[in-house]
This record gives structure tokens, sequence and C-alpha cells, in this order.
């Protein structure tokens, strides 16, 4: 950099520039640094963000935990993790790329999730209840048609795309992540095409267990990881695993879980076994960004068609693995702030 001074004011112009071209300090292209750190119209600004939102449900009141990141009332992002029954731990990554772009985002653990309450009463679980918890969520986070976008991933995926269904009217733009938009579609992908990469002998082990009902077996988990989610959950050896989403595994509410989506790995049983929304999907009429993976458990090839089906989809393919903000970082952000860029 120091061989001439033409070079070096050439530098100088061009990191100018990136500086005024960057979204965070730019009102043109979204919240300005001041705005977006602004506090003053936020009571939640006290704890950080973090509030306890009460919810009505069939079986009484309940408390779900929220924590809300910026400020930009032109669009508020909520999102909804996967399991069901797991926690917002594991989308934290979305803390280095969101902020710079001016977006307002919430956390949220699912009721019987995380750090929200946990009923156990078996009838509250089911997508109606849950659907009407999500939109008494957008209410308390004060979201309308003019600034509200959802984002789901894995099972928080099936939950956006029957909100859409129910709510559009509330809706100013919807990503469905790494989600099909058939769990019957989804099983018959694990078996013809992701069960036979597997080595015969550890399949043979992982049926057998599944089948014994030993799912809880050690032997289950630690064939699973090298020969599965190693290879299209995550894609990095396990040891490399970021730590909010070994923590948000480790806090997975097995009551919710096996009650919904099945005791197996290799696909979904439960309640959920014969969910099927894709003929459905042409009648979600927003903004829609599909973001797939080329080594995801969901059949990318299917989740291509999923955007077709959406009279304003788009497909953002990566990759990646299931967790493609993690194992395609790059591609992932990109593709969902050009998305949110439109919205914002």
């Amino acid at each position: 950099m120091s061989r001439t001074l033409l070079f070096a004011a050439s530098v100088a112009f061009m990191l100018t520039a990136a500086c005024q071209q960057s979204p965070a300090n730019s009102d043109a292209q979204g919240a300005s640094s001041a705005s977006y750190y602004d506090i003053k119209e936020h009571p939640d600004a006290w704890s950080g963000g973090v509030r306890m939102v009460e919810i009505s449900t069939p079986k009484g009141k309940f408390h779900v935990w929220v924590k809300r990141v910026g400020n930009n009332p032109k669009l508020k992002l909520l999102l909804l993790h996967g399991g069901p029954g797991a926690t917002h731990d594991y989308l934290e990554a979305f803390d280095s790329f969101l902020p710079a772009e001016g977006v307002e985002y919430y956390y949220y653990d699912q009721l019987g999730s995380g750090r929200s309450d946990h009923p156990t009463d078996d009838d509250l679980w089911t997508i109606d209840r849950f659907v009407s918890e999500v939109d008494q969520v957008r209410a308390a986070i004060g979201a309308d048609k003019s600034n509200f976008c959802l984002l789901g991933q894995s099972w928080g995926g099936i939950l956006a795309m029957e909100y859409a269904l129910a709510h559009q009217d509330q809706l100013k733009c919807l990503v469905i992540s790494n989600m099909m938009a058939s769990i019957p579609a989804y099983n018959a992908y694990a078996d013809k095409v992701l069960k036979p990469q597997m080595d015969p002998a550890k399949l043979a082990l992982i049926e057998q267990l599944e089948k014994a009902g030993k799912t809880d077996d050690p032997r289950y988990m630690g064939t699973l990881m090298s020969e599965f989610y190693e290879k299209h959950i995550l894609r990095r050896p396990a040891a490399e695993w970021p730590e909010p989403v070994l923590y948000s595994f480790g806090q997975i509410n097995r009551q919710i879980y096996v009650l919904m989506q099945g005791p197996s790995e290799m696909g979904a049983s439960g309640r959920l076994e014969h969910w099927d929304r894709f003929a459905d999907l042409k009648r979600i009429t927003v903004p829609t960004l599909v973001i797939s993976g080329k080594y995801d458990t969901m059949d990318p090839a299917y989740m291509a068609r999923m955007a077709k089906q959406m009279p304003n989809g788009t497909l953002l393919a990566t990759n990646g693995g299931h967790f493609a903000m993690y194992d395609d970082q790059q591609a992932y952000f990109d593709g969902l702030n050009a998305f949110l860029r439109k919205y914002r």
C-alpha cells in the first residue's frame, strides 16, 4: 500500500465510498445507525429488548419469551425456530448479519420451549394453537401488514406457511427456510435419497433401534451424528459446531418433539405425519423467499417447485445443509438480506 501515493489515494477513495454505501449508515437503504439503536420508543429497552409476552390459549394464559434487536418501524422480522420444541438460540448467527442491514428482528421461544412457559397439556401442541400464538406475538410487537415479515426455519417453516395461509392480511413478506411443504414428500425423500447414501450396516442399526423404541440408546445418536447430522444438518465435524446450536439441541422439549414429529431422526411421524400444504401454496401471494440447501434433509428440487408454486415466490439455493445459516453462511445471508432490503 505504500508503493505510490496514487495507490494509497485510490484505496482511501474506495474505503470512503464503501462507508458511504453501508446499509447501516444510509437512510436511503434502511435505518441509520443512530435510529437503528434508538431506544426511546421501546419500553423493553431497560431489559435489553427482552420481555415475556402473555398469550391466551384454550387451556389458559401463559407467557412466551421474546427479545427485540434493533429499531426499524418499517420492517419487523419475527424468527420462528425449529423443533418443534427447540429454542431460538441456534438462530443467533443472525446477530452477525442483520444489524448492519438495519433490520429490526425478534428472537422468540415458542410455548413449551426455552425460556417460555412449559405447560404439559398435550392438547396445546397443535398447529392451529401455535398459529394463534404467533399472531398474538405479532400484535404484541406492534407488527402489521405495513411492516411484518416472518421467517420460519425447519418446523418454524411449517408454522410460517400455516400462518401465511391463516393471516396473510397481516404480512408484508415471508421467508421459508429449509422446510418442505409436505411431510409425506419429506419422508419419501429420506427413504429414496438420503437413506441409500448411508452405510448399509449403520442404517440397519439405526432402523433396528427405532423399531425397538430405543432411540435413547447412545449408539443411535452416535451413529446418526457421523452418518446423517454432519452430512445433512450442519456440514462440519460436530466438534466444530457452534455453541448456540449445541445448546438448542440440548434444550429440546422431547414431549412436544416426539408428540408432533415422532422419535425418529430419519423421518417424521406423530401429529405432523400427514401434513401437506403444497397445493395451498398458490394462495400465498405475499413476496416469499424459499431457502434450500443442496445437502439438506429437505429435497432442494421440491423446494424449487415450492417457490414456483407461489405467485411471488423466489428461490435462494445454497450449498449448505439444514443449517445453511452456518455451513453456507455467506450465501444464506447475502440472499436473505437482498430479499429483506426490498421491504425495509
